[in-house]
């Protein structure tokens, strides 16, 4: 299938000189409250010249997010605690077995374009899904990442990965959410990103019988990052 931000999908590469991305795991979970504190001050630091990029790494306990676009109509039932967000998108699902990475990087150092920005973060995670033997794919009408499967019916796709960004001075807040093996169930609270049609569900690597561990996943994703957006630098 056809997708325009295919010709956008290209590495993102920072300008000469820029340190590397700073690249930080989270091994306990952190409350999606803290996250947001976290993210808001480290992107001022950056847009200031202050601090390096940033890769956070994380899981949140059990919750609803809702982005700038949210209905609440896609609020079926509040099993969990329900945040808003300042990024773009609707409702999604985080919760403990889906590795979230909050991509915080200088725009204005690589390109300008959230268009082009969108597209590398797709890019990304289907680089990383390969890695894992796991064939995502991008969809014109949809943001994130996807997973045919034929196995159930035809035309029947599961959404693997989910994308939500906003920017400050250029810099950007929010990132990805990939789905490693998350309580599935969990995401019947709400219509996940506004797609409430019923060939498309939520999978995860998991689900899809991957036989892998999460510090796989997160090598993979460190590998596929540094091949789209340049070197990283582990925190001491």
């Amino acid at each position: 299938m056809v997708n325009a931000r295919d010709d956008l999908a290209t590495a993102l590469k920072p300008a000469p000189g820029l340190a590397p991305v700073e690249w930080r795991v989270s091994e306990a979970l952190v409350p999606y409250a803290t996250a947001l504190a976290v993210m808001e001050e480290r992107v001022a630091a950056i847009a200031e010249g202050r601090a390096p990029e940033l890769v956070w790494l994380l899981e949140h306990p059990p919750l609803y997010t809702a982005g700038t676009s949210a209905r609440l109509d896609d609020l079926i039932e509040a099993r969990f605690p329900v945040h808003t967000a300042g990024r773009g998108g609707q409702f999604t699902y985080h919760g403990p077995g889906q590795r979230v990475a909050y991509v915080m990087l200088n725009l204005k150092h690589r390109a300008p374009d959230v268009r082009r920005f969108v597209a590398a973060l797709e890019e990304w995670l289907i680089r990383t899904l390969g890695q894992l033997n796991v064939r995502g794919e991008r969809r014109e009408d949809r943001i994130g990442v996807w997973v045919p499967r034929l196995d159930q019916g035809r035309g029947r796709e599961d959404k693997i990965a989910a994308i939500g960004i906003r920017l400050k001075r250029w810099v950007s807040l929010h990132g990805i959410a990939l789905n490693f093996d998350p309580d599935l169930t969990h995401f019947s609270g709400i219509v996940p990103c506004g797609v409430a049609d019923a060939r498309y569900g939520v999978t995860s690597l998991v689900d899809l019988g991957i036989p892998v561990t999460m510090p796989e996943v997160d090598m993979a994703l460190r590998r596929e990052f540094e091949s789209v957006f340049g070197p990283t630098l582990s925190r001491e």
